[in-house]
């Protein structure tokens, strides 16, 4: 069977099959550490709609499953492609085929990296704000699959809040074009939604049709609020948002997170359980709000300093940026993502700490804080989780879950949160969305085993 599909693949798209031990390798594993059992059959990269829907036929014939796939920089093991698989990489169909700065929309199609798209988009005065961390190299199909987030979500919201329409190639390799162009639009049940976050498991995602906001006028202003501690700094991050005025961005860094970035960056080591809030306004009333928003964090104990510029800004806020590798440095890292209601996050770093005492961990804890969204991180050596991070995750996921809070707020499910999927959602709910699935698989070859455990 293995050498019919890959002969049948071969004989569909030349040279755009790859089964060189370099390319199975290389798509067995994601950013979050985790990589699938044996070797993929063989590694598609996809140049055009018809490609997708070629492999998709094939696919469905021979009731082979298959991995849709970007730049691999998941987090969740939603993409990993291991024995019996097609992985079809998206990242060449990255083109931008249509830009309405008039309308606000774009057409892109899914390989187009985040940071490329913007770059274009700003000589036509637009922007897409979506801006996950991973900006550089993560790629929009990616962000849709995942329903990524970022920095800029607590003012600008997410992946889910700038798309307007999907194109989708459907298991038995059908293209359907779901959404709209227009600002409204609800005709019928909204499947664009349905197909953000859904990891891959109810198509693939080939074209699109993204909601564009106008550059912002003026310059932003950025600050740094330093605390004793990070119930001190989320504290302050509360006051913020109670406060009402908006930033654009709002994040926090525990003291064991500044401390790895510190030193990957080769800045002095900061002092004792000093927790840093890095705070940034935009828009004609930046300069006021920045102002405001000082104010509030000196009267809640924190030590502000405002950055004499939009460079020094931005130097500010690669700290943050930098996270992902200051963890690389120290390991192998699973990096969480929970999310809870804005008010109940002092008391989820409460919930770190006090995890942190009962398992014997340490766990670098990041934060939008200006949405709730937590990105605790589990260090340790090897390529397997021990049983100690697994049950002190079991503990964090249930304690935000306890707080009014959910297991993910932009990674996704993928293979690692499975597990705890119906504990959240509740055994109906849960049924129900297997139930969505199937309709749209019925043969269950769409990336199987993601977000559904059997």
């Amino acid at each position: 069977m293995t050498a019919s599909v890959v002969g049948l693949l071969r004989e569909a798209l030349g040279d755009r099959v790859d089964t060189t031990e370099a390319a199975l390798e290389a798509v067995r594993a994601d950013k979050s550490g985790h990589a699938a059992r044996g070797h993929a059959l063989a590694v598609v990269h996809a140049e055009n709609v018809e490609d997708v829907q070629a492999v998709l036929r094939i696919a469905h014939a021979t009731g082979t499953p298959v991995v849709p796939r970007g730049a691999g920089t998941g987090l969740a093991g939603g993409a990993n492609a291991g024995d019996g698989r097609i992985a079809l990489s998206l990242a060449r169909m990255n083109r931008i085929l249509e830009v309405r700065p008039d309308d606000l929309l774009a057409v892109v199609e899914p390989g187009i990296v985040n940071a490329d798209l913007n770059a274009e988009l700003a000589r036509q005065g637009a922007w897409w704000a979506p801006d996950p961390a991973s900006r550089a190299i993560s790629t929009v199909g990616g962000n849709i699959a995942t329903g990524a987030g970022g920095l800029l979500c607590a003012k600008y919201g997410v992946v889910r809040d700038a798309v307007l329409g999907v194109d989708v190639v459907l298991a038995d390799g059908e293209l359907v074009r779901l959404g709209h162009r227009s600002v409204k639009g609800v005709t019928g049940l909204d499947l664009t939604s349905l197909m953000i976050g859904s990891e891959g498991t109810l198509g693939v995602v080939v074209g699109a049709t993204l909601k564009l906001r106008r550059l912002v006028a003026g310059q932003t202003h950025t600050l740094t609020a330093s605390f004793a501690d990070v119930r001190a700094a989320a504290a302050g991050a509360a006051a913020v948002t109670a406060s009402g005025v908006q930033p654009a961005i709002m994040e926090l860094m525990d003291a064991a997170s500044l401390a790895a970035v510190h030193a990957l960056l080769s800045l002095p080591a900061p002092t004792g359980r000093e927790s840093l809030l890095t705070v940034q306004t935009d828009g004609p009333t930046a300069a006021d709000d920045a102002a405001q928003i000082a104010q509030v964090l000196e009267g809640a104990a924190g030590r502000v300093r405002l950055a004499a510029d939009e460079a020094e800004g931005e130097a500010l806020l690669q700290m943050r940026r930098s996270l992902h590798p200051a963890m690389e440095r120290l390991g192998t890292t699973l990096i969480e993502d929970v999310s809870v209601p804005r008010s109940a996050l002092p008391a989820m770093f409460d919930e770190i700490v006090r995890i942190e005492r009962d398992y014997g961990l340490t766990i670098p804890t990041v934060a939008h804080a200006g949405d709730g969204n937590l990105h605790p991180n589990f260090v340790f050596q090897g390529p397997e989780v021990p049983d100690v991070v697994w049950r002190a995750a079991d503990d964090l996921f249930r304690s935000a879950l306890r707080l009014g809070g959910t297991l993910t707020g932009e990674h996704g499910i993928g293979v690692l949160k499975r597990r705890w999927l119906r504990d959240e959602l509740g055994a109906r709910q849960w049924e129900l969305q297997r139930d969505i699935k199937r309709v749209f698989d019925p043969t269950g070859i769409l990336n199987p085993g993601v977000v559904f455990a059997d």
